[in-house]
């Protein structure tokens, strides 16, 4: 019998490019959970869509070889019916709704085939519980906050009973409840005979229930292989695989857990940034604001120079905070102050932002309506921050023709370049792979060396350890001040640690490094093994 995806010698370009996106792709898989790994821009989403008739039939473009996917001919069958066995959730989740509402928007499937109103009804209630979004039923898709929005897209997918359910980045906003509900709907879907192939940078929850990985670069797939076989190349390699590298553990951990055994007894060394002196960026008192007084009575306090993580659950206000201290939303009550100064604003959609024929030209546009200020950075460190986040090797391109993580990595550079006095990113890492991560973290870093104060909104609990000096969590429209990222990031109960944090007492080390020169120090001179 043929796998479910049975994709040979496929060959695939988009229309006007001269190179391919897709190279010579042999392809099988049949059963169990899928990771789709490698580079932005390498052709992961561009796999997916062809797993679904997006490519070619929406795209367009040349393409050859052969692709069958439950057991219908990719090529010849139009997408109208391939969507009836193949879910999809896009990596743009705002760009999926069809409908105002969201009962409507999911049960949009439904309608469309026809199924009987009191199925439907049952069907989708069944899968909003198991999403646990049943209290955004009667909402409007328009007011909810991205991670809502990509629960929702989930559930749009997941209620047709896809046989093959294919996800790009379904966890790029997802808080850690709302990914830790998705994975283990995945695990119940694979037990019942689906196929789920996810394409995914954030790796540290994802790695453990795969059964395989696919890596895809340059157009050309590698793999399925076992996780274990290839984790050490990942270029997005959660903690526990990079903490595997630096100790030469070999075949490398997956799982967090199995370090836990290794871990000393007593010693709970921890790191942390000391706690900026400077004086105030911008301050709240006492603010009310949001859509039904989501956030109500919020004083915070962001120093020049200090790096903030705002973190907190789908929905919580994040992005409401930003935009009260970025200016764009008035309180209903209370007092806003922001030090003089150009305020940057990176929203959740970095495409609302990006509008010029090229990256260079946006960042061009950023540096003309700069005013000089003390302590901006000069040309030499401007390059350096436009290397670090990998934009120099996409300056000439299109906005709208890079992948997503491409795009939030112009969209970046175009507004933090000039040195803001406020910079205020929210989820910066959606689409980002390994690399351009560690790229943003320096430029942050760089920033707030020459006094900008940053605040970066983020289910990323990896960027916060690795760049914030305190952490604020949003809860029940007050925000907490949870202090340095080694108090905020650790403990087993908290819903916010790193994948190594999470091993510790808080406070504990919360980054690769930091456990890594416990784990060294604790056994010098001993061999150590997984």
């Amino acid at each position: 019998m043929a796998p479910l995806i049975d994709v040979a010698g496929v060959r695939y370009s988009y229309p006007e490019m001269s190179g391919a996106a897709l190279d010579g792709v042999d392809l099988a898989l049949d059963g169990g959970i899928c990771v789709v790994a490698g580079p932005s821009g390498g052709g992961k989403s561009t796999l997916l869509r062809l797993f679904n008739g997006l490519v070619p039939h929406l795209y367009g473009g040349r393409i050859r070889g052969r692709a069958f996917v439950a057991g219908r001919d990719v090529l010849r069958t139009p997408t109208r019916r391939l969507a009836t066995s193949i879910g999809f959730v896009f990596q743009d989740a705002e760009r999926q709704a069809v409908h105002a509402t969201v009962a409507r928007d999911i049960a949009f499937g439904l309608e469309n085939l026809a199924t009987p109103p009191t199925e439907m009804r049952q069907r989708v209630a069944e899968v909003m519980e198991r999403l646990g979004i049943t209290h955004l039923r009667a909402r409007t898709i328009a007011g909810l906050s991205g991670g809502e929005r990509q629960r929702v897209a989930v559930a749009g997918a997941l209620v047709l009973r896809p046989r093959v359910l294919v996800l790009d980045e379904p966890l790029s906003q997802l808080d850690a409840h709302g990914a830790r509900a998705l994975l283990a709907l995945c695990l119940e879907l694979r037990d019942a005979g689906t196929t789920i192939a996810i394409s995914e940078h954030r790796l540290d929850d994802v790695l453990p229930v795969a059964d395989s990985i696919v890596t895809v670069a340059a157009g050309r797939v590698v793999g399925p292989a076992a996780p274990r076989a290839v984790a050490l190349s990942l270029d997005s390699a959660p903690q526990v695989v990079r903490l595997s590298r630096a100790m030469g553990w070999s075949p490398p951990l997956v799982d967090a857990i199995a370090v836990r055994s290794l871990l000393p007894h007593d010693d709970r060394a921890t790191s942390s940034r000391a706690a900026s002196a400077a004086h105030p960026a911008w301050r709240l008192h006492d603010v009310v604001a949001g859509h039904g007084d989501l956030l109500h009575e919020v004083s915070a306090t962001g120093r020049c120079g200090e790096v903030l993580a705002v973190m907190g659950r789908n929905g919580a206000g994040k992005s409401t905070l930003l935009r009260v201290i970025a200016g764009l939303a008035a309180p209903r009550s209370g007092t806003v102050w922001r030090e003089p100064g150009r305020v940057a604003y990176l929203p959740q959609n970095p495409a609302s932002l990006l509008h010029r024929e090229s990256v260079a030209a946006e960042i061009a546009w950023t540096l003309r309506a700069q005013r000089p200020r003390r302590g901006s950075v000069n040309d030499d460190e401007l390059h350096a921050l436009l290397h670090a986040l990998g934009v120099d090797v996409i300056a000439g391109r299109d906005p709208r023709d890079l992948s997503s993580g491409e795009r939030q990595r112009a969209a970046v550079a175009a507004i933090l370049c000039g040195s803001p006095a406020i910079a205020l990113l929210d989820e910066p890492t959606r689409g980002m792979d390994g690399p351009a991560r560690d790229g943003l973290a320096a430029a942050v870093r760089m920033l707030a060396a020459h006094g900008t104060s940053v605040i970066v909104a983020t289910h990323d609990s990896d960027l916060a350890a690795a760049v914030a000096d305190r952490v604020l969590v949003v809860v029940d429209g007050a925000v907490h001040d949870k202090g340095a990222p080694a108090t905020a990031l650790s403990g087993c109960d908290n819903e916010h640690a790193t994948q190594l944090g999470g091993l510790f007492t808080s406070p504990g080390p919360v980054t690769v490094e930091a456990v890594a020169a416990l784990l060294s120090g604790a056994r010098a001179g001993m061999a150590l093994t997984p």
